[in-house]
């Protein structure tokens, strides 16, 4: 079976656990397509013979408009698919069933999902570190699921609908209110953020200027920055970070759906 990842992670965390969950199938045959700065020119057609793995990051419950958009170039022929929401410790509410249903829209049959918890990619002193070494054996465990769940299956469409948390109508999350973001005096212009910036917000003739109309807060621009000196910054961030901190210190662990 070939194996497909799409996915948008800014961060690079969606990213790392889709591959570790794809590893576990033992094949080179897997092809990626990574969405977080380019859409698809074109759509890409799966047949029933490939799986795709599709993951996103969660923001306020639901998966960044963005990764919906290049989602919808994706098409299959009962190709089945896993999804899998990554979300930062506080709740992934409806991100899985938006997914699900995007993704099914487009030919798709859903096999599983699950939700995995990373690091906050606003607020780093929540959940940080993660995913960690424990994350990412259970991440290792679900993909061999998987792989012998298709294994042992006579029928993609005998195998049975997984239950996911979500609701419908999915979550209003309303206009975007970019937390600001500090260029220490360090930076030295040198372009990385720029180019990497999903959002395409942040001035290339001043690479210390964001565009906050533009910006979606995603985190790529901090974690890209070779000096490590952009961050996010307020009275608002130092304010809500507070909250965060006490209301998200418990642990929570990823949850699987078959």
């Amino acid at each position: 079976m070939k194996i497909n990842l799409a996915y948008f992670s800014a961060t690079y965390t969606t990213q790392r656990i889709i591959r570790q969950v794809a590893a576990q199938f033992g094949t080179d045959a897997i092809r990626e397509y990574d969405i977080t700065q380019q859409l698809p020119t074109e759509e890409i057609r799966l047949g029933k013979d490939e799986l795709l793995i599709l993951g996103a990051p969660v923001y306020s419950g639901r998966i960044p408009e963005r990764a919906q958009e290049a989602f919808r170039y994706l098409k299959g022929e009962g190709t089945p698919v896993v999804v899998i929401a990554v979300y930062g410790n506080r709740e992934y509410e409806d991100a899985l069933v938006e997914m699900k249903d995007l993704i099914e829209a487009n030919g798709f049959r859903l096999i599983s999902a699950a939700a995995f918890v990373a690091q906050h990619s606003i607020f780093s002193h929540v959940a940080t570190g993660r995913p960690d070494a424990k994350d990412m054996r259970l991440a290792a465990e679900y993909g061999k699921q998987l792989a012998a769940l298709l294994d042992n299956a006579e029928a993609i469409e005998a195998l049975p609908l997984p239950a996911i948390k979500g609701n419908r109508p999915y979550r209003d999350i309303g206009p975007s209110h970019p937390m600001p973001i500090r260029v220490e005096e360090e930076c030295n212009a040198c372009g990385t953020c720029v180019e990497l910036c999903p959002y395409q917000a942040i001035s290339a003739a001043d690479p210390r200027v964001t565009d906050v109309a533009q910006c979606r807060s995603c985190g790529r621009c901090i974690v890209v920055c070779p000096l490590q000196v952009r961050r996010f910054s307020g009275e608002f961030f130092d304010m809500v970070g507070q909250k965060f901190a006490v209301a998200l210190a418990a642990r929570k662990e990823p949850e699987l759906f078959f």
